[in-house]
């Protein structure tokens, strides 16, 4: 997706289908044409915006790594472990040799098991060596006390996307070509001949089934109060009978650490005990092996690599054919080192001036974010005053970080791919667990500069723009400021309004969880957010696959109230004046123009089944649609009239913030 410069306002009008009229389909009226004769690569689940940028960085980030390979560097500096790590992934000759040799050490770890009550010894090894584990570790800041950080044990184990994989019929042909891609890669992988082969994808998925059952779904893991169970180490040992916490701990790294830990889903950890307990060994042995196979794959030969993509790139996301093997590699070294990668790509393709038009447009939209408080008739001033409080300690980070990672004790071979792999897993645990009992780091990044996206950090209560989301059509330095009101001021506010989406609004400016609304209060908000549950409940864009208006709740209150103050922001910054027409539009034409430029996409079918499920993100179509039906300003401004398809009535329409 490119933005025609020739145009004044900076809107790309090549995809607009002119037979539909905006009032009856804003997302058609703007993409249509595209949508129609648009062909999704063949490597791609989906195209969209984000996706142009992401190759546009993919292939910057390639020039990076290349330099870095024909610097001459010496192997324990940055660019001689970018260098090397980027070489043991395109060596396949090597992979295609080594087979599932790589694969030795672990694969004898699961052979020298003699009881089950070494296995939480084994899942916290494996946590660490970043090779799977049905219960899993992370460290963040106490979601009661944000000024220390916490480690936080978390359900994990499945080999499908989600519970309902398993759970629900209308995923039973995915079960089916699961077993039948288990059984394909045993064989390949040499583990056994196709009979044995069944039988053991038979005991995985039934194992995998039973952790299916006890994991919480994707709406009550949403819900921060519930997850957030707190135990002594006692408590944990009594939470999970049977099951050597003590050794789990040792084995991640923590156990001279911590004396109390958070189990975000605690009937979970009881579950994976019992079946430590009632499962056979050789059943949970089989599981082993299969994960270890699965999780390094794509690292292995070519034959297994192929198998691999043919149904987690294929059969569950539609997706043809493999991306080039230098988008993978390049993939790789990112995940690995992204800050060392992220340096280099701000010196070469981050100018000061967007930083500094950035920082004008977020103090723009926090200050229209603190009208829009004033103005709320449904809130007491009593909440409006604590709105405020949390407000005014947001803090933005744009572009990238003041300080970068050191990466000196990161050990990197150009021989050794699996290898690689497993050393920057440790290297990344061990990072973060450090962080343990220390003072917590409020200037770290979660994101890398080259990544396309902006998230909101409820503990930190800040918002975070990576610079590489700073370009069209997010942001465009020459385009009118309607556009870009409508597009990056749209992603600010949308930023800013996860603070008080229905889980952001329930941690206060400090990042803790706290109730700082009145009963009066949170009833009226609960009123409007359940409508907007009802809303995209009623979007099914593949049929028989509903969004989940629980599951995307946050994100759509996020849209919906991101779009309204950056409208307010917008008009804020004109000082009174009259917006000029361009183009033929409006001021605020081309500020909804704007937002909805940014969510051109084109999704496969079994992709975007996939996300339904996954996502608390709503398809991009209604993120245009589902936001703007409740905006009174959309309708002023395209005069849309009942009887449109745009047209809901003021009565229904939602407004929040």
């Amino acid at each position: 997706m490119t933005i025609d410069t020739a145009v004044e306002s900076g809107i790309d009008f090549g995809g607009r289908d002119e037979a539909v009229r905006p009032q009856d389909d804003f997302f058609r009226a703007w993409h249509g044409s595209w949508v129609e004769e648009f062909e999704i690569p063949e490597d791609k689940a989906e195209y969209a915006a984000f996706t142009a940028l992401h190759d546009a960085a993919q292939e910057q980030l390639r020039d990076i790594i290349t330099e870095s390979a024909d610097s001459d560097s010496a192997p324990d500096t940055v660019a001689g472990k970018i260098a090397a790590l980027f070489a043991s992934y395109m060596d396949t000759e090597r992979r295609d040799r080594l087979g599932t040799s790589p694969l030795t050490g672990p694969l004898a770890e699961v052979e020298a098991l003699t009881a089950t009550d070494q296995l939480a010894e084994l899942f916290g090894r494996w946590d660490r060596h970043g090779l799977g584990a049905p219960v899993g570790t992370v460290v963040h800041q106490d979601n009661m006390d944000s000024s220390r950080y916490l480690l936080d044990l978390r359900q994990s184990g499945l080999g499908l996307p989600d519970r309902d994989y398993y759970l629900d019929e209308k995923f039973a042909e995915i079960r089916t070509e699961y077993r039948a891609h288990l059984v394909r890669m045993w064989v390949l992988a040499g583990f056994g001949d196709e009979d044995a082969a069944g039988d053991v994808a038979d005991r995985v998925l039934a194992l995998e089934a039973a952790l299916a059952q006890a994991h919480w779904d994707k709406v009550r893991n949403r819900d921060p109060q519930a997850t957030y169970n707190l135990l002594t180490l006692d408590a944990l040992d009594a939470l999970a009978p049977g099951f050597d916490t003590g050794a789990y701990l040792a084995a991640v790294g923590v156990a001279d650490v911590v004396t109390e830990v958070n189990v975000g889903q605690p009937d979970f950890v009881t579950a994976v005990a019992e079946l430590v307990a009632s499962t056979p060994l050789a059943d949970w042995q089989d599981y082993l092996r299969w994960h270890l196979l699965a999780g390094r794959a794509s690292l292995l030969s070519s034959d297994l690599d192929q198998a691999n993509f043919a149904f987690y790139g294929t059969t569950l996301r539609g997706i043809p054919a493999q991306r080039p093997l230098w988008k993978r590699g390049v993939d790789l070294v990112q995940g690995v080192m992204p800050e060392a990668l992220g340096q280099l790509y701000v010196e070469r393709h981050f100018p000061p001036e967007n930083k500094s038009r950035m920082v004008e447009l977020v103090d723009n939209l926090l200050a229209a974010f603190g009208e829009a408080i004033d103005e709320l008739a449904w809130m007491s001033p009593a909440t409006q005053a604590e709105a405020h409080a949390k407000l005014a300690t947001f803090r933005a980070k744009i572009g990238y970080p003041d300080k970068w990672r050191d990466y000196s004790a990161l050990h990197v071979s150009a021989d050794d791919l699996v290898g690689n792999v497993r050393h920057a897993s440790v290297f990344e645990h061990d990072y973060e667990m450090a962080k343990l009992g220390g003072p917590v780091d409020r200037d770290e990044w979660f994101m890398a500069p080259q990544t396309v996206n902006a998230y909101y950090n409820p503990e930190m209560n800040e918002i975070v723009f990576p610079a590489a989301i700073l370009q069209p059509p997010f942001f465009t330095m020459a385009a009118d400021d309607a556009v870009n009101y409508g597009a990056i001021g749209a992603v600010i506010g949308h930023e800013i309004s996860h603070g008080f989406d229905d889980k952001g609004c329930q941690y206060d400016g400090e990042g803790n969880l706290r109730n700082w609304w009145t009963e009066a209060d949170h009833e009226a908000f609960s009123e409007r957010t359940a409508a907007l549950v009802a809303q995209y409940a009623q979007y099914d864009p593949v049929g028989g696959h509903p969004v989940n208006g629980e599951l995307t709740l946050g994100e759509n209150i996020a849209d919906l109230s991101g779009l309204a103050v950056a409208l307010r922001a917008y008009r804020r910054s004109l000082g009174g004046a009259e917006a000029p027409v361009i183009d033929g539009l409006t001021g605020e034409q081309r500020f909804f123009a704007g937002w909805a430029q940014v969510w051109r996409a084109k999704t496969r079918r079994e992709e975007l089944i996939r996300r339904i499920a996954t996502d608390p993100h709503s398809p991009a179509e209604f993120r245009v649609t589902g936001v703007l039906v409740n905006s009174d300003d959309f309708v002023q401004a395209f005069d849309v009239q009942p009887g449109d398809g745009m047209w809901r009535d003021p009565a229904d329409r939602v407004r929040i913030w």
